[in-house]
């Protein structure tokens, strides 16, 4: 019911894994939102019939049109935006709409979803968004596709949160640039820190210095000379973590929930931001791979 893990890229470079949902949980959503419409509708249409006498035929036809627009565009409308991206047929099941951003949904994009079911869901009877969810990799109907939005599932296994940031790099990751990081690469980062502990020493070390290697080659500014690779990963991590949690929760007011502690394999050196120099002296010589002042063990 639940495909695979996939991942959503925001506009700051920072990617979620998330469960997409996929046709079968999906198409059970729908019918259990249809299923409340369609008894809603038949309320309304009893009341209509039984104030028909009072109005003049045009004055009955204009409220019955109204009303069924009401229905079948305001409901999926009004509820995703008062519950940010639900329906009662996702609620039921666990699912949420949220902009291809991995944002919450927009009011132009749930009127966009809405009135794009009118046409592929109601007057050709869900065939276009069928096809569409089959050939889409994220499971998305027409209305999805043109309002950039995609449905999620949020019932999906979790995954392990990410490391704590080490406070002596707080200073250094809150300046860093993460554009260039590629999201396979901080993957591979985040199951190495999960795995870390139960490797061998030698083996661990090695794979550290390697990861670490080439995540400092694509982020700016390098890391202080010295420090070992598994707290810059840590800090990377973290870091992305809070910068995303900032930007989907800016009205909380609240700091981030912090994961567990960085990985204790060496005691923590005392790091602190350079001071500032009080005459111009030669810049120290730095490597030109782009380590970020470590190397990997020879």
């Amino acid at each position: 019911m639940v495909g695979p893990a996939e991942q959503v890229v925001t506009g700051d470079a920072v990617v979620l894994d998330v469960q997409i949902a996929q046709l079968p949980v999906r198409a059970l959503s729908a019918l259990i939102d249809i299923a409340v419409m369609l008894i809603g509708y038949l309320a309304g249409i009893a009341l209509w019939a039984a104030t028909l006498s009072q109005f003049d035929p045009a004055l009955s036809g204009a409220i019955l049109v109204i009303f069924t627009v009401l229905t079948v565009v305001g409901y999926p409308l009004v509820f995703e935006i008062a519950t940010r991206g639900r329906t009662l047929g996702k609620m039921t099941l666990g699912l949420r709409v949220v902009s291809d951003d991995g944002g919450p949904e927009r009011f132009r994009q749930a009127l966009f979803r809405a009135l794009a079911s009118v046409v592929e869901i109601w007057m050709l009877f869900g065939a276009p968004a069928v096809i569409c969810s089959l050939l889409s990799p994220r499971g998305k109907r027409l209305g999805d596709v043109f309002a950039g939005t995609v449905v999620i599932s949020e019932r999906g296994p979790k995954l392990p949160p990410p490391p704590a940031m080490p406070p002596q790099l707080a200073w250094w990751a809150s300046s860093l640039q993460l554009s260039g990081l590629n999201p396979e690469q901080a993957e591979l980062a985040r199951q190495f820190l999960a795995r870390a502990p139960q490797l061998e020493p030698h083996l661990r070390d090695q794979m550290a210095h390697r990861i670490a290697s080439d995540v400092v080659s694509r982020i700016s500014p390098p890391p202080p000379a010295g420090v070992p690779p598994q707290y810059v990963l840590a800090a990377v991590l973290a870091e992305r973590h809070r910068r995303e949690l900032q930007r989907l929760q800016p009205q909380t007011g609240q700091a981030p929930p912090q994961g567990p502690p960085p990985p204790q394999w060496t005691p923590p050196p005392q790091w602190a931001p350079p001071p500032p120099p009080a005459h111009p002296a030669t810049p120290p010589a730095s490597s030109s791979d782009g380590r970020g002042g470590f190397a990997p063990p020879s």
